[in-house]
């Protein structure tokens, strides 16, 4: 019992050193250096067989682009954005963790139709924000967009990476 008592004890004290001993660490803030735009591709918002908008893309295409998305970015310009491509259509989910600025967020099938979306997703917010629908691309505007181009579902885009360009 009291060989028990002993250890729990000394348990107990090295908790209490190791709990302690991280305070200036939790103080500590991380830089990160600016994020610039770099423009992967075009992409073409259509209703029907009219194009409404064309937009510059990033392009997100691996798994840690598709991670970071744009996590850390300060600003986007109008007729910017980011365009997530996974290899297989599913139920997606996003959330803004460390993402700055407010986004619109459009799921796409693998036909590229609207399938839903998420207007006005709030900065820094960790709230789970699925698709209603499986969806193969993702697309990330700034804010407001949707409404400004009267975005609905059912909806299509046709997008070229520029090195398929000519």
């Amino acid at each position: 019992m009291k060989k028990n008592l002993r250890h729990l004890t000394f348990a107990l004290i090295a908790t209490i050193l190791i709990s302690c001993g991280n305070e200036e660490q939790k103080d500590t803030k991380v830089e990160t250096p600016e994020i610039e735009f770099k423009k992967e591709g075009e992409l073409y918002l259509l209703k029907a067989a009219d194009t409404i908008e064309k937009i510059d893309i990033e392009i997100a295409d691996n798994s840690y682009e598709q991670q970071t998305g744009l996590m850390y970015r300060k600003s986007m310009k109008k007729n910017e954005g980011m365009l997530f491509i996974f290899q297989d259509e599913n139920i997606r989910s996003f959330y803004m963790k460390n993402t700055y600025i407010p986004l619109d967020i459009i799921y796409y099938s693998k036909d590229s139709t609207v399938v839903s979306y998420v207007e006005n997703a709030k900065p820094l917010d960790e709230t789970s924000l699925p698709s209603k629908a499986p969806a193969k691309f993702v697309l990330e505007l700034n804010a407001g967009e949707i409404q400004h181009l009267n975005i609905e579902v059912g909806d299509k885009i046709d997008f070229y990476p520029l090195s398929e360009q000519k």
